[in-house]
């Protein structure tokens, strides 16, 4: 069971994690982030399971998070052009893709609760950059995320899909996704400039299009 909620709450943070990637300022290149998970409900098991690093490829304002797990390899593609998405997963030998249209985000985001983002005076230098530190409050779940983003790499406009973002005007090197039990915090080690190919913000042979409905029954919910 406790295999279950974890994956199910996995998918969950992947459909999050569609939105918080970069854009702008023609940027082209890799960010890699080290994860670690926190919390009490933290298991020796869980850790096994979870993904290590994220990487994630930009190009203007299409972005491609990867990430790999013991169960298999989950990618987000953001277009902040398109205002659309998809989630690409490869787990347990099945290939599937789940696109999301502007008119979806936008209800999904209606039904969301509202977060409140406080720029501080504070900053910190990651992976070479100097990031502003913000305090993003969610009051109906009596939630609060620290996050450190930078402007130089982008602005807040592929973050337009993400509630809990979507008020972070640049490109977060670090940040954490919050659980009841336990959190992934995300932190950038590496930002390396490069020529990045268009084919990497498609979707590949070989995978069958799902709703994100179909997916989450596949999960347990």
């Amino acid at each position: 069971m406790k295999k279950n909620l974890t994956l199910s709450w996995l998918v969950l943070t992947i459909f999050t994690l569609i939105s918080f990637q970069v854009t702008a300022k023609e940027f082209k290149g890799v960010i890699t982030y080290k994860i670690s998970i926190e919390g009490s409900g933290v298991t020796e098991e869980m850790k096994t399971m979870m993904p290590k690093t994220m990487i994630m490829t930009i190009k203007g304002n299409k972005a491609r998070s990867e990430m790999v797990m013991s169960m298999g390899k989950t990618v987000s593609i953001s277009d902040g052009d398109n205002k659309t998405a998809i989630t690409l997963m490869d787990m347990m030998g099945q290939k599937m893709a789940i696109q999301s249209n502007y008119e979806e985000i936008m209800k999904e985001m209606a039904d969301s609760p509202e977060a409140k983002v406080e720029v501080t005076s504070e900053t910190k230098e990651i992976a070479g950059y100097t990031c502003k530190k913000a305090v993003v409050t969610i009051p109906e779940e009596e939630m609060e995320i620290i996050v450190y983003y930078t402007e130089e790499l982008g602005t807040s406009a592929l973050n337009f899909d993400n509630p809990q973002f979507k008020d972070i005007n640049g490109v977060m090197l670090e940040f954490e996704m919050p659980n009841e039990s336990f959190s992934m915090h995300f932190t950038a080690i590496s930002v390396e400039k490069k020529n990045v190919d268009d084919s990497e913000f498609t979707i590949p042979e070989g995978y069958q299009i799902k709703t994100k409905e179909e997916l989450k029954g596949m999960f347990g919910g």
